[in-house]
């Protein structure tokens, strides 16, 4: 099923106007913060082209990204959970922490959350859990660029900071160069300890040539 606004649409039919996808982004690298967009859109932009931002390309989420937070109609906020708090929580509770924050973050509460992935603990107000919603509900879909061009900035922030490990091309996922640097350097500040590639480093890091 293509990605459409019927949910969004069912309801409204209740009386339901500000409804609100989230998503996330961030949950499986070995590095960086997760973070969580929330967005409420018009109507009249259930065919504005938005998609999974897995399945886009990186300009394409960049313009979409623009388009999204210069419309004066789209409510938006993100939030994240800082490296800390993914140590400290684990990843799942970090992430729902996250959405907790982009939600409470946004300038109007929504009456109802569409949320990409099972139900979330402690979220503000109901919501509906949709497995792969971020390909099946428009409001999900912008939510997924906004959190993924969100973090992805985040990251070439860190990779200023940190330039040996790369953040700037893999954005802290597990690829083969970031986990050679991490044998080389060891963990920086931005990594996640409680990820077992990180914490296999932190015992034995190879001195740097």
């Amino acid at each position: 099923m293509a990605c459409n606004f019927s949910r969004e649409r069912a309801l409204r039919v209740r009386g339901i106007f500000l409804v609100a996808g989230v998503d996330e982004a961030g949950r499986g690298p070995l590095a960086g913060p997760v973070v969580a967009a929330a967005v409420i859109l018009p109507s009249d932009l259930a065919g504005a082209g938005f998609d999974d931002s897995k399945k886009l390309s990186a300009a394409r989420r960049e313009q979409l990204f623009a388009f999204l937070t210069s419309h004066a109609e789209v409510l938006w906020a993100t939030g994240e959970a800082s490296v800390e708090e993914i140590d400290r929580l684990n990843i799942l509770r970090a992430t729902h922490l996250a959405m907790v924050r982009a939600i409470a973050a946004l300038p109007r509460e929504p009456g109802h959350a569409l949320v990409d992935g099972r139900p979330v603990r402690g979220l503000p107000v109901p919501h509906t859990a949709v497995v792969g919603g971020d390909g099946l509900s428009v409001s999900i879909a912008a939510a997924s660029i906004m959190a993924k061009v969100t973090r992805d900035r985040l990251m070439m922030e860190l990779d200023a900071d940190y330039p040996q490990y790369g953040f700037a091309r893999h954005k802290g996922y597990g690829v083969p160069g970031h986990l050679e640097a991490l044998r080389r350097h060891g963990p920086s500040p931005a990594h996640r300890r409680s990820f077992a590639p990180v914490a296999q480093a932190q015992r034995a890091p190879e001195a740097a040539a």
